[in-house]
């Protein structure tokens, strides 16, 4: 419908284009808010160690099975625009500090709605989001508070926190494996800051995942694995104290800029050519071995003799590698990435204990390993099944992020709804200090961050009333880690459980979902433009839209 006004002529005054359709005030609000909540619903079930997974089936029939909040709204097409918002904050969360996305999302829609019941009691949104933004910021110096701090050489506490990452996904039969293979591949990698701490770039962190074998036969390699195989039959498929060459130029006569042509007169002349290609390819291997170098690997290609003389030359040889993989290998062995052959000296080679080249299932890949201190490493990942492999390779990205967030600053909270319980009792305390209406937000914010509590029991099968009452009694007796133990399904002291995790997680959740919530609050009127049908005309058409491309080209 166009938005339509009668003037004192009675003439109607058409404002908005016809087709748009417009939902003002309460009833805006209301939609938004269903929106949000109902995306909250979709994830709230797969919360916790006891939380059910999601099959995820996309248009093409591919099939995603998991429990991370983030690949879950990813994966749905969402089309409301308040609910796109909600996919935002579980995305933002996730590049953030990885984990936390779930309770991310379920927070910010038990914000809204609690914030709705405000709302029927005509309570301002304006109110409502000053209180909300107040409750915020003393979580934030709440959570300050109780973080405990940690010593981050001390393994078993590192070991604790990757487990309880994991503790929530399909992997939590194998986390005491993959936990340790996240530690000790992380600390690997960790570099010390001008500051004194510890700075990690998950970049070096190769995961490369093939189905087959089974989760415990994930395995962390000191070096570079490559989905590449040896490019000549005749190399040797194994070195040891291996001296490696990388080499960003191709191995190959390079052809002419211009379209050159060569007039040959004589048959001995064209024989003459071809030598003197073939001199020029023998030119570069002898200057690969002329530098000590046993494996070479290249970022583009390797011709055909130049192959043959490398296998000549026993020097194990793999074309087109990534650029990434280059830079990792590059970190890991120690090599200088060389750009042009004549610069290659001894000095710019890499080493490993040994190179090979393995059949992972179907394929052959080429392993370095055993760098002696390698700033970047691989896991390899296997599993049952792709869906397995995929899924183990998505919780492995979670648990790194997490021994991220805890090098990186290391402070940690119990896991199990504790701290959101505790906040929220602290909370309501401290509301009565707060005057007028933006008191009732923030108790509301209060009982919104039971939610995750909540949510735990009711997803371990446990009597929600009972737990929450049971929760809040323990924690107003000053209990401050008293959380919902769901694999026991008992309330219980979740620091002593070893449910660990990184102060740096709660605070973006929080952070996080007040923003979002902040900001559908806000909203009270939605404008939805009508469909604007395309001008009729040849393809490509007249001279404007010509010019425009233009113009656009010339803004890149």
């Amino acid at each position: 419908m166009a938005s339509i006004q009668t003037t004192a002529g009675g003439m109607p005054v058409l404002i908005l284009k016809e087709g748009t359709k417009e939902s003002k005030g309460r009833e805006a609000q209301k939609n938004n808010i269903m929106a949000a909540k109902l995306i909250a619903e979709i994830v709230k079930t797969s919360l916790g160690p006891r939380g059910m997974d999601k099959m995820l089936v996309d248009n093409l029939g591919d099939v995603t099975i998991t429990n991370d909040g983030a690949t879950i709204l990813k994966e749905i097409d969402v089309q409301h625009p308040a609910a796109k918002m909600m996919v935002e904050v579980a995305k933002s969360v996730d590049n953030e500090v990885g984990d936390g996305t779930t309770s991310s999302v379920v927070f910010a829609g038990a914000l809204l709605e609690r914030a709705e019941e405000l709302i029927n009691k005509d309570v301002h949104p304006s109110v409502i989001v000053d209180g909300y933004n107040a409750a915020a910021e003393q979580a934030l110096k709440l959570l300050e508070k109780i973080a405990v701090q940690v010593d981050v050489s001390d393994k078993d506490m590192l070991l604790k926190i990757a487990r309880t990452s994991m503790d929530s996904k399909l992997v939590s039969e194998d986390s005491p494996l993959l936990g340790q293979i996240v530690v000790d591949a992380t600390k690997q990698v960790a570099e010390k800051t001008d500051e004194g701490g510890l700075k990690v770039d998950l970049d070096d962190i190769k995961v490369e995942k093939k189905a087959g074998g089974s989760m415990r036969d994930t395995k962390l390699i000191r070096g570079i694995v490559l989905d590449k195989e040896v490019v000549h039959a005749g190399m040797p498929k194994r070195i040891e104290k291996a001296k490696i060459a990388l080499v960003n130029s191709a191995l190959e006569i390079e052809k002419t800029e211009m379209s050159a042509e060569i007039r040959i007169s004589d048959p001995q002349q064209m024989q003459m050519f071809l030598e003197e290609e073939n001199r020029m390819l023998k030119s570069m291997v002898d200057k690969i071995k002329a530098s000590g170098a046993n494996v070479v690997l290249c970022q583009k290609g390797i011709d055909d003799i130049a192959q043959h003389y490398l296998a000549k030359a026993g020097v194990l040889a793999v074309r087109r590698v990534k650029e990434s993989d280059m830079t990792k290998m590059s970190r890991a062995t120690g090599a200088r990435i060389v750009n042009n052959l004549d610069d290659l000296t001894s000095k710019d080679l890499g080493s490993a204990e040994l190179v090979e080249e393995r059949k992972v299932e179907t394929d052959k890949w080429v392993f370095i390993e055993g760098c002696k201190n390698p700033k970047s490493v691989t896991i390899l990942v296997r599993g049952g099944s792709q869906r397995v492999v995929d899924e183990a390779e998505r919780s492995l990205h979670d648990a790194l992020m997490v021994m991220k967030d805890v090098l990186e600053k290391p402070a940690i909270v119990a896991g199990g709804g504790a701290p959101e319980a505790y906040i929220a009792n602290e909370l309501r305390q401290w509301s009565s200090s707060q005057e007028g209406r933006a008191q009732l937000a923030v108790q509301k914010f209060a009982d919104a961050l039971d939610a995750i509590p909540l949510n735990l029991a009711e997803n371990a099968g446990m009597d929600p009333i009972d737990t929450m009452t049971e929760l809040r009694a323990k924690q107003s007796k000053g209990a401050k880690w008293t959380g919902v133990d769901a694999r026991n399904t008992q309330v219980a002291d979740m620091y002593k459980q070893n449910v660990l995790e990184p102060v740096v997680v709660k605070q973006q959740i929080i952070k996080s979902a007040t923003e979002v919530a902040s900001m559908l609050l806000r909203i009270d009127d939605v404008i939805a433009a009508s469909k604007s049908k395309m001008p009729s005309g040849p393809p490509g058409g007249g001279g404007m839209g010509g010019m425009g491309g233009m113009g656009g080209m010339g803004m890149e």
